[in-house]
């Protein structure tokens, strides 16, 4: 793979690929729907089976060749790239020619995101996987785009026009989402492997970063940017012989301690205002507050707003990361890993081992966020836009008191509905819900006077005067209304119940 690689032949493979429809959509066309039901399931026969038995179409053949490995005669890839042909795409770096035949040395596919900003297409090439490769996964490997980052994707606040860095940014993906609104895209990885992919993918797709190369932060040392995004190789592996340490999920810490020095670095690279996001895994030893009192530290003295999304047992973790490298459960190969990551958490009294999103802020003034919260539901669209609003609402309500909180006019954010539920033949719910159908999706359970309060937020009048009408209608003390219904205002409206009108 060339870091910086020949644009003629560069410029010929996009157009090819354009003019072979080489596309989410069009590929899964090449195959149909069962066969892409399949690779989800890190099955290539039925996709291979359905390509034999149709005529070869260009996006078949790359899809065949790039993503499940498969060989094809070279002629039938010169008529896929029929500018590139096979021989260029051997220039690049893409393929080896062996004979009639040639085989992938890359997984080169499309990628499509859709956001608030709009919907962006890529082609993305990384090393081959699992699947392509029949086996595990050698230990320099660098991913493409999987799960961990489309979520962190969906996660990210709107980028803006300024200054971006990509932290450990393997192929790329995050830089090349940043880019296209920023004003300057910086990527670093420790590996120079990593930066040559993410080389090529930038040329390929007519993106400009600056890539630069070394350990964390120290490529950017003395730098400050308006966001830092990153997923870094936050998976806690054992420090024992024959425990592969992945480039890609592996820093070399000991354990949450990668985690930890990303956090803890961000502070001396962002502006005032900037926001760092992440993905990351912690450690717990027996307590859980002590765990969110931990991982909350690590954030020194910026704002930090912690999701949990899991909360893993020793054995399933190990379990999910053991298969993530390719080795086979049942297999001798398996076992072992297994017991070396259980026996690594037991000698260090690891209990559990929580996963999710952190968001960093480095505030203006003091630090006045401090949030860890455990959410392991399904979450809905616009997962950015809700932190974006949470840290709007914090900043709006954290300086209100309770008198100027009465006097702020809210209103029920669209997405919002309420559920009662009624044991048969009683006239008063015995739960009121209030659920939300974007972002984080939550559902709140509320009494009846705060449901009474926030039925009647449209946007009119101000929130005393409506607890004062609530109180007034059930023949409560206004004043006792307003300290029991304010507090859980102030967190309806960080989550995102409630909006300013």
């Amino acid at each position: 793979m060339q870091r910086d690689p020949d644009l003629q032949l560069i410029a010929d493979l996009r157009d090819d690929l354009d003019d072979a429809r080489y596309t989410v959509d069009g590929l899964a066309a090449a195959w149909g729907p069962t066969a892409a039901e399949a690779l989800g399931r890190d099955d290539p026969e039925p996709a291979l089976a359905e390509l034999e038995r149709r005529p070869w179409s260009a996006a078949g053949v790359l899809g065949a060749l790039f993503v499940l490995g498969a060989a094809r005669p070279v002629a039938a890839l010169d008529a896929a790239l029929g500018r590139t042909g096979a021989a260029g795409a051997e220039a690049l770096g893409l393929v080896r020619i062996d004979g009639d035949a040639v085989r992938a040395l890359v997984d080169l596919r499309p990628y499509a995101l859709a956001d608030e900003t709009g919907v962006a297409a890529w082609w993305l090439a990384s090393d081959p996987g699992e699947m392509a490769l029949g086996g595990e996964l050698p230990e320099e490997h660098v991913l493409g785009a999987g799960s961990a980052s489309t979520t962190l994707a969906q996660i990210l606040v709107p980028t803006g026009t300024g200054r971006v860095l990509d932290l450990g940014t393997g192929s790329g993906v995050q830089a090349l989402i940043a880019a296209r609104s920023a004003e300057a895209v910086v990527a670093t990885d420790l590996s120079a492997r990593a930066l040559d992919f993410a080389g090529f993918n930038a040329a390929l797709n007519r993106v400009r970063l600056e890539l630069r190369e070394g350990s964390l932060y120290e490529p950017v040392a003395g730098e400050r940017f308006d966001r830092i995004v990153t997923n870094p190789p936050f998976v806690i592996t054992p420090r024992v012989e024959g425990v592969p340490a992945y480039t890609y999920r592996d820093g070399g810490f000991g354990g949450d301690g990668l985690v930890a020095a990303v956090v803890g670095g961000a502070a001396a690279h962002l502006r005032p205002g900037g926001v760092a996001q992440l993905l990351g895994n912690w450690e717990v030893h027996g307590d859980p507050a002590a765990t969110r009192s931990r991982v909350l530290d690590w954030a020194g003295d910026l704002d930090v707003w912690v999701v949990e999304r899991d909360l893993l047992d020793p054995a399933q973790y190990a379990e999910t990361w053991v298969r993530d490298g390719g080795a086979q459960p049942g297999t001798a190969r398996y076992r072992s890993l297994v017991r070396a990551w259980l026996d690594d958490f037991a000698d260090r009294g690891v209990t559990a081992i929580g996963a999710g999103y952190v968001t960093l802020r480095a505030p203006r003034r003091a630090a006045t966020l401090r949030r860890f919260e455990h959410l392991d539901g399904a979450v809905g669209s616009g997962i950015g836009e809700a932190i974006a609003a949470g840290l709007a609402a914090h900043d709006l309500q954290h300086a209100l008191t309770d008198d100027a909180l009465a006097d702020t006019v809210l209103e029920v954010a669209p997405d919002v509905t309420e559920h009662r539920h009624y044991w048969p033949g009683d006239a008063d719910p015995t739960v009121i819900e209030l659920r939300q159908g974007t972002g984080f999706a939550r559902v709140r359970r509320v009494d009846t006077v705060t449901a009474a309060v926030v039925g009647a937020s449209d946007g009119e009048l101000p929130l005393g005067t409506i607890a004062d009408a609530v109180a007034r209608l059930l023949d409560a003390d206004p004043d006792e209304t307003r300290a029991a219904v304010l507090p859980v205002v102030r967190e309806l409206w960080f989550e995102g119940f409630l909006a300013l009108r």
